[in-house]
């Protein structure tokens, strides 16, 4: 579970790092062109990945 988790952390760091590479532009007709679902994604696999960190290591204190 422990390599899950910090699969996971790493993801969604990814994620981050990807958006901010990618970067945002405004295309010929004025609309915003970004890649924006990364965003939601990354947040969703840091937040899984901290959450299943902190339930690894309540996992590990009880036993």
């Amino acid at each position: 579970m422990k390599r899950v988790a910090i699969a996971l952390l790493l993801a969604g760091l990814a994620c981050f790092v990807a958006f901010a590479l990618i970067g945002s532009s405004v295309a010929d007709d004025g609309t915003l062109v970004e890649p924006f679902f990364l965003i939601p994604i990354g947040w969703l696999l840091a937040l899984t990945g901290g959450i299943v960190a902190i339930a690894t290591f309540i996992k590990s204190r009880i036993k």
